[in-house]
């Protein structure tokens, strides 16, 4: 069986908003959700023990080539929310969804995706597909979610 015919791997994160986050208005500025979005897809790519450290250790970097964000609601001070990381893409590229929606009513705030590709750090060319690394990492971590 493929990685592509078993499960993908989800993480979700619990946040508090800080104050250090915050405008005047005590809303959060729109620059930090990609922070947000960085902290779940770390949590994402531990869960599969292919972290930043462990690509680098690899021989690949792997950075993010495209990012989108929709907002449909805003996120304040002190409001607790939860922050889902989906894989849904690793062939040629890693493809993370994510969702971000109030603790207490679950009610969706904002949805993104962000796109990020294999890169050989010693030859600095972009790989048209995934790394053996990866695959590898994702079948052990499919093997252990089943």
């Amino acid at each position: 069986m493929t990685p592509d015919q078993r499960p993908l791997p989800v993480c979700e994160i619990d946040m508090t908003i800080p104050f250090h986050d915050v405008d005047m208005m005590q809303i959060v500025w729109h620059g930090h959700y990609v922070r947000y979005l960085e902290i779940a897809r770390c949590a994402l790519l531990d869960r599969i023990n292919y972290n930043y450290m462990e690509m680098r250790a690899s021989g690949f970097a792997w950075p993010v080539i495209d990012l989108r964000l929709r907002y449909a609601a805003p996120l304040a001070f002190t409001q607790k929310i939860i922050i889902e990381a989906r894989l849904v893409e690793w062939e040629h590229r890693l493809k993370i969804d994510y969702t971000i929606r109030d603790a207490a009513t679950r009610k969706r705030l904002t949805r993104a995706w962000s796109v990020q590709v294999a890169v050989g750090i010693e030859d600095m060319e972009m790989r048209l597909a995934s790394p053996q690394i990866l695959i590898d990492r994702l079948l052990a971590w499919q093997d252990t979610a089943a």
